[in-house]
């Protein structure tokens, strides 16, 4: 069972169940897709999803839950003119419950699709997306997402045209939750590394923070290495900061992770190698990026 929204995510979830499915000898049509639309659905993102799903086999179910989320807005006195994280939030939890009801119906279980940059950034809805029954994603940051989205696109273009294609638009399409309701001409408006920051430069700040435990000092150091000529300093500073702030007052959501491999050499499940509480205190780490903001003249 797999929430397939049109995403990196979700691709990736449905290409490692493809070939689970392979390994066990079970036909692909064993996957259940479920492609949910409301209010922020694009037609994009929409038909990526179905063509994705058809072409890999998987049988596909679409449950419009614009209705659904409509009577529960109505039910806890939301507006649908207030566009706030209710808003949003009530969504990704509908969602969930649809697949969590229908792995009961069918005897299945719901496969997460969050990956490790969205779970350090706490870039998930509680007992929304962050919940699943095995997180396949876990443990994979979103650039390494995207190379392994891009890399079955290219060792298929001769055999699967049509399913290289649709990988192609998949990761020609702006990261985001479609949470919001689209702009005007039908495209986008929630462009994830433009509220959050870009996921290379958050990638490469938890890995030295995690892996390393370096401190702010030496990673903006790195970064600012790493990353010249495509990056301003002060550019940099700003997403340090937020990814500081984020990443420890989201703590309490990898405190309660669904279950899930560990691919690579960092991971943040409270059951292998991350162990945080929840109200861990940032203010020494801020003290200290603040402390290069004014060394830096960045106010």
């Amino acid at each position: 069972m797999i929430g397939l929204s049109g995403g990196l995510d979700s691709t990736l979830a449905i290409l490692i169940a493809k070939t689970a499915m392979g390994m066990l000898g079970r036909p692909a049509s064993d996957i259940l897709a479920v492609t949910m639309p409301c209010y922020g659905t694009t037609q994009r993102t929409k038909s990526n999803a179905v063509l994705l799903a058809e072409e890999l086999g998987a049988t596909l179910k679409t449950v419009d839950i614009g209705e659904a989320v409509s009577v529960h807005f109505r039910d806890i006195g939301q507006s649908m003119d207030d566009h706030s994280v209710t808003f949003e939030n009530g969504q990704a939890r509908e969602r969930t419950q649809v697949l969590m009801d229908l792995a009961n119906k069918t005897g299945g279980m719901v496969i997460g699709t969050g990956d490790l940059s969205e779970l350090a950034l706490g870039w998930a809805t509680y007992n929304g997306d962050h919940m699943s029954m095995y997180a396949v994603n876990v443990s994979i940051p979103k650039t390494l997402v995207r190379h392994l989205v891009a890399y079955v696109r290219d060792d298929v273009a001769r055999s699967q045209p049509r399913l290289s294609a649709v990988l192609q638009d998949i990761l020609d399409t702006p990261v985001s939750p479609e949470l919001l309701p689209p702009e005007q001409d039908g495209q986008i408006a929630q462009r994830t590394e433009e509220l959050v920051g870009p996921y290379e430069l958050h990638d490469f700040f938890l890995y030295y923070v995690v892996r390393w435990g370096f401190r702010p000092g030496k990673v903006y150091r790195l970064a600012v290495y790493a990353f010249r000529g495509r990056y301003e300093p002060q550019v940099i500073l700003r997403w340090l900061e937020n990814f500081y702030r984020r990443f420890f007052t989201q703590q309490f959501k990898r405190s309660c992770l669904p279950d899930g491999p560990k691919v690579g050499t960092v991971t943040l499940s409270p059951r292998g190698d991350w162990r945080m509480p929840s109200d861990a205190m940032v203010r020494l780490w801020l003290d200290e990026v603040n402390e290069l903001k004014k060394r830096e003249g960045i106010c």
